[in-house]
């Protein structure tokens, strides 16, 4: 059973610059990590997603964001620049093992003022 820990949420201005954080129960080397989101009013949408063999991003963060992992301290981070007003969503860290099963954090709310 994984569980998940997302912080560094908050308020930034727009071209700002965010960082968040998922801590791991446990080893995330045999997981898949990922970073959803969902703005006010809309479905929930992959942001980016990241394994020992490949490294997506939604079209619309590319270039601006950064998955990246620290296996040590079994944590994925988000690295978020040049960000927008309509990048404002609450954000969801992601884990999928080996069996497909889904793992979800809480949640952090991102805000970026015009």
């Amino acid at each position: 059973q994984v569980q998940l820990v997302e912080s560094g949420g908050g308020l930034v201005q727009d071209g700002g610059s965010l960082r968040l954080s998922c801590a791991a129960s446990g080893s995330i080397l045999s997981l898949v990590m990922g970073w959803y989101r969902q703005p006010p009013g809309k479905q929930r949408e992959l942001v980016a997603r990241t394994s020992s063999s490949s490294t997506n991003y939604a079209d619309s963060v590319e270039g601006r964001f950064t998955i990246s992992t620290d296996n040590a301290k079994n944590t994925v981070y988000l690295q978020m620049d040049s960000l927008k007003p309509e990048d404002t969503a609450v954000y969801y860290c992601n884990a999928v093992n080996y069996r497909n099963v889904n793992f979800w954090g809480q949640g952090t709310q991102v805000t970026v003022s015009s």
